[in-house]
């Protein structure tokens, strides 16, 4: 699941691009899956830290 943001520009007077400002409700983004889910990883550390280790050290060239 991703969001993007796009930035419109718009053309002055001038003919020159420029930047408009984003509304709030567009630069809202949901992050709460990704909050539980490093907090998840925080509680297995927590309790397994060394067998969460073993099991990624290599082991005969693998």
């Amino acid at each position: 699941m991703s969001e993007h943001i796009h930035r419109q520009r718009h053309t002055g007077d001038q003919g020159e691009p420029s930047d408009a400002p984003l509304d709030a409700a567009q630069v809202q983004i949901n992050t709460q899956g990704t909050d539980d889910l490093l907090d998840e990883i925080d509680d297995l550390l927590e309790d397994n830290a060394e067998e969460f280790v073993n099991s990624y050290v290599q082991k005969g060239g693998q």
